[in-house]
């Protein structure tokens, strides 16, 4: 599986971006889809997650209201609208699948500690 993720750039305050991760070589359509970010200098945070049937998990109560995930599986493709951002969402996301802690591939894990599968980064950097 290799993922790709893009979409990234510079933003102001208040602005908007969506991030996209594309898979080739294998369908996402039975897996759950994870996003993380890590910011510059700290460690890497699992913030979101869609599992095969769309149910959306957050894992950082700060993003509900401003992110959401949603997938297209027509394109094997993930997204993150990351909306309202602040200079804090600054950092490098990557989409991953296969994620853990270990369990069902296609339900997202309970919390969101790393992943079989990931996609180069891409760099998301919003001024103040």
């Amino acid at each position: 599986v290799q993922l790709q993720a893009s979409g990234g750039g510079f933003v102001q305050a208040g602005g908007s971006l969506r991030l996209s991760c594309r898979a080739s070589g294998y369908s996402l359509n039975n897996f759950a889809i994870g996003w993380f970010r890590r910011a510059p200098g700290k460690g890497r945070e699992g913030i979101l997650c869609i599992d095969a049937g769309e149910e959306i998990t957050y894992y950082s109560a700060s993003l509900k209201g401003r992110f959401t995930i949603s997938r297209d599986n027509a394109k094997n493709t993930a997204y993150v609208q990351m909306n309202s951002l602040k200079p804090e969402d600054t950092a490098t996301y990557y989409c991953a699948t296969v994620l853990r802690p270990p369990g069902p591939t296609d339900q997202c894990p309970p919390t969101l500690e790393g992943a079989d599968y990931w996609g180069r980064g891409t760099l998301v950097t919003v001024s103040s």
